[in-house]
């Protein structure tokens, strides 16, 4: 064992301690139970693996094997028998036992043992036997040198700032020769403990240094996997949202596209509106305006042959501009009076005579009619009524 190894011992030691006396193993232990409980009864074994005790006793110079809890002996072997019947009985018993999970207690009878119950403060809960170790000569006939001893918390009412424990002490004179005879062929002992009815108390009176330490594969296996299956976990939540974020990301591309295209759709429909109501305004305007062709054929047929024009113009506003001259202007307005295109026609200025032609000289103004407006449509629910007058 290397030396980091030896000097984090006690550090774990202290650890295992701490976790024992806390309440999450019995936490652990009830919910575990419940689960396993929720299972078919076929899983239920799968599940229910741990630590599989089993218990050995000296009685009459005959070793007894059995299971922790029940009666009836596994294995049965004699003191007089070799090494190699021991170990081939003791092997047939647990042949069927996973040597992972074994564990394999000596019970001493009861009063073989020296068993007091101590009342320590609450600070000794952290190193109970390390503290009951310093108590042992005050508290029994024993020097610490002459005795195994194991120390276990009792669940029984205390004072304030007090626990209740129960000291075990065995002498090494009765423990040595039965560890000394298991040893023989070759029967590893993991805890020294009495027999309580066909159970155990549940002390170890066997000191740590002589306890054997245990490789668990298969936990450190599980303990793998459950770590790896953890961090597969990770990936897929991370994948997961990986996927969700590029699903957002490409929904996000397609609904601004769509609403670029839906953007331009109403662009164009705007305009294309916009183009139907500036063609039908025009066409509505062209259809209600008098073209320059009507024009020109209303004043030709209206004004008189001896009349002849210099200039004719229309603006934008649909004022008519006459330029000419003629034999007697002064009758071009009773001329153009009726007309139905030239309206409003009146001289701009005074008529003057040209002196070349004899003629008189004027400058009309005229404006084009209005263009037509839809009549109002009567409004609904109401009716034209026409009344016949007497």
């Amino acid at each position: 064992m290397s030396t980091a190894t030896q000097s984090l011992r006690p550090l774990m030691d202290r650890v295992r301690r701490q976790w024992r006396i806390s309440p999450m193993p019995e936490f652990f232990g009830w919910w575990g139970s419940e689960l396993r409980g929720l299972l078919p009864s076929r899983w239920r074994g799968w599940f229910g693996r741990g630590a599989d005790w089993h218990v050995l006793e000296h009685v009459d110079a005959h070793w007894l094997l059995r299971r922790v809890g029940q009666a009836e002996a596994l294995a049965r072997w004699s003191d007089q028998d070799d090494a190699r019947e021991q170990q081939i009985a003791f092997a047939a018993a647990l042949k069927q036992v996973d040597r992972e999970d074994l564990r394999v207690a000596l019970l001493l009878p009861g009063a073989s043992a020296l068993r007091r119950t101590l009342s320590l403060p609450l600070a000794a809960r952290v190193n109970l036997e390390q503290v009951v170790g310093f108590e042992m000569d005050r508290q029994t006939p024993f020097q610490i040198a002459q005795v195994y001893y194991g120390v276990r918390e009792l669940a029984v009412a205390a004072p304030a700032g007090r626990l209740k424990v129960e000291l075990v002490a065995v002498t090494r004179s009765t423990l040595d020769p039965l560890l000394v005879a298991l040893r023989s062929p070759g029967i590893a002992i993991d805890a020294v403990d009495l027999a309580e009815g066909a159970g155990r108390l549940g002390v170890n009176l066997l000191p740590p240094e002589q306890r054997p330490r245990h490789t668990r594969p298969r936990l450190r296996l599980n303990l793998t996997l459950a770590l790896a299956s953890v961090v597969l976990l990770f990936l897929v939540l991370a994948q997961w949202l990986h996927n969700r974020e590029a699903a957002l990301t490409q929904m996000q591309t397609e609904v601004d596209s769509m609403r670029g295209d839906a953007l331009q759709v109403a662009s164009l429909r705007a305009q294309l509106q916009d183009n139907a109501g500036a063609a039908g305004f025009l066409a509505q305007r062209k259809k209600n305006s008098v073209g320059m062709l009507s024009l020109l054929r209303e004043a030709t047929q209206r004004l008189p042959d001896s009349t002849w024009l210099e200039r004719f113009s229309v603006d934008n506003t649909g004022q008519i501009g006459l330029q000419g001259q003629a034999t007697q202007a002064a009758k071009l307005l009773d001329a153009l009076k009726d007309s139905p295109l030239i309206t409003h026609a009146g001289f701009q200025g005074s008529i003057q005579p040209d002196p070349t032609t004899g003629k008189e000289r004027f400058y009309l103004n005229a404006r084009m009619p209005e263009p037509k407006t839809a009549a109002a449509k009567p409004a609904s629910g109401t009716s034209t009524s026409t009344r016949n007058e007497p």
